[in-house]
């Protein structure tokens, strides 16, 4: 069985059947490649951990060598919001792929990712009627709170970092992500790093490790 997204997979260091899977989602222009730096790091730490970094579904408008979750130029809020609904509906799609080719449960994969990836992390996540067993994000933000306030389906445990000086993703979406899963009565981690853009600093990449860990071991 291949994967319907472009994906670079890493196996378990173990060389046995892995035990739990974590799928990694690149930013806007990004690839799984790049995303996949931070797995070769955290497979070291997760030796029954296959990591699964795919390719956006969509060519970037703005980097002809990478790719997108959705578009963002000149489109409305609205618009916006239905295309990230189908890149949600094939992240989805890959979720249950990497549950069927592995022989895993949904609480045994989380999900993830940084800036347009970590959005669409969450608003796949939380929607699931599955629940994936975690979401770690850096320097994202939540898609709509209205629409993903509506569709809440499952409770995963979620952790959102970010850079405190990122002029990309402000860090007022943190707050604001932060504010809605107070509201909706989430328990969730966050941490802000001090003279930091949008970027993910090794002090993100450590908590990221320390945090999977936590939840699949």
């Amino acid at each position: 069985m291949t994967y319907s997204l472009n994906t670079i997979v890493l196996d378990p260091l173990s060389k046995e059947k892995p035990k739990n899977a974590m799928i990694l989602c690149h930013g806007y222009g990004g690839d799984g490649k790049d995303i996949s730096l931070l797995a070769n790091y955290w497979k070291n730490y997760l030796p029954e951990t296959i990591f699964i970094c795919p390719d956006a579904p969509e060519k970037c408008a703005v980097s002809p060598t990478g790719f997108q979750w959705f578009d963002l130029i000149d489109i409305t809020e609205d618009e916006i919001l239905a295309k990230s609904l189908i890149a949600e509906m094939k992240l989805n799609k890959l979720i249950d792929e990497v549950k069927l080719k592995n022989n895993l449960n949904s609480d045994q994969i989380g999900i993830g990712g940084f800036s347009q990836g970590c959005m669409i992390s969450l608003q796949a996540g939380l929607k699931r009627k599955e629940k994936v067993r975690c979401i770690l994000g850096y320097s994202g933000k939540i898609i709509n709170p209205k629409h993903l306030e509506k569709n809440i389906n499952s409770r995963p445990e979620i952790m959102l970092m970010h850079g405190e000086k990122d002029e990309v993703v402000p860090i007022s979406y943190l707050l604001e992500a932060r504010e809605f899963f107070d509201k909706n009565e989430y328990k969730i981690e966050t941490k802000i790093f001090k003279n930091c853009e949008h970027r993910i600093p090794s002090e993100g990449s450590s908590a990221g490790l320390e945090f999977i860990k936590k939840n699949f071991y």
